[in-house]
């Protein structure tokens, strides 16, 4: 089993008869993807909030840094960046207290304008979120406007099942899916657009996504957006992904959880200053 000179002598044997594709040896095979970022501008209430808690994290998170150092304060930084994160999408997913009047969002005012326009041109799209919360909160939107649709998250059973509805002739035209379960295994040819509703620390993972319908056997060009509020915590993950080529890698695999391993005490006290 351990003979070199024998697997070689195999390998060449067996040559002949074997192809091997490797995805970056068909994308030229491929129809184009593009890449392009759909900026959105928050309204005055929704810009309020997110300062009010920006301001609030900020203080949180340098108190437990000076308390309990950098490296054991993560799990307080996670925390508190996805408070941000949630106040960018929809700040119904704060979980306030029942009564609380709540600013509407600006990128779910634009990620509708988006899809109808798409829907309008019949073309067919795949939309990623990390927060099943939120794909709840766009599936109840779709309901509103009678838009077909199909989800799938972590919790999903006939994972096959919904990928051969939706890549039907007559599938629906929007395909919801939480990050984490459909970055793999998933083959939606039928759609030629992606939608990220929200950025991930790791592009690796959002590529991975795209990749869905980016892939063998699809036949149209595919339009990636990035959907991002201007002046927040977002905009800055960008910019982090672009400076640090680590990211890019995809050192922190799939799991947000390991950004801490990368991002350093300076990171971090940029990613709670306002642009």
């Amino acid at each position: 089993a351990n003979d070199s000179t024998a697997k070689d002598r195999l390998r060449r044997r067996i040559q002949p008869f074997i192809l091997r594709r490797l995805k970056t040896e068909v994308a030229k095979d491929l129809p184009p993807k593009t890449e392009s970022v759909a900026w959105c501008e928050m309204e005055p209430g929704q810009a309020a909030l997110y300062r009010e808690v920006l301001e609030e994290s900020r203080r949180k998170v340098n108190e437990s840094i000076e308390k309990v150092g950098f490296k054991r304060s993560r799990v307080s930084i996670l925390a508190a960046l996805m408070r941000l994160r949630q106040v960018c999408c929809d700040p119904r997913l704060l979980k306030m207290p029942p009564g609380t009047l709540l600013p509407s969002s600006a990128k779910l005012e634009r990620f509708m304008e988006l899809v109808a326009d798409l829907v309008a041109e019949g073309h067919r799209a795949l939309v990623f979120s990390q927060f099943t919360e939120m794909l709840e909160l766009l599936k109840q939107e779709a309901d509103k406007k009678g838009l077909r649709y199909l989800y799938l998250d972590g919790r999903t059973k006939d994972r096959m099942g919904k990928v051969d509805e939706y890549n039907r002739p007559d599938g629906p035209p929007l395909f919801f899916i939480s990050l984490k379960a459909g970055g793999t295994g998933l083959n939606l040819t039928a759609a030629d657009y992606v939608i990220h509703f929200d950025p991930w620390w790791n592009p690796a993972v959002e590529d991975q996504a795209t990749d869905r319908t980016h892939r063998i056997g699809q036949t149209r060009a595919v339009i990636s957006y990035k959907l991002i509020t201007r002046g927040t915590v977002e905009e800055k993950i960008l910019s982090l992904q672009r400076r640090k080529r680590e990211l890019a890698a995809g050192v922190l695999g799939t799991d947000g959880d390991d950004m801490g391993r990368t991002l350093t005490e300076q990171d971090i006290q940029e990613l709670f200053t306002e642009i």
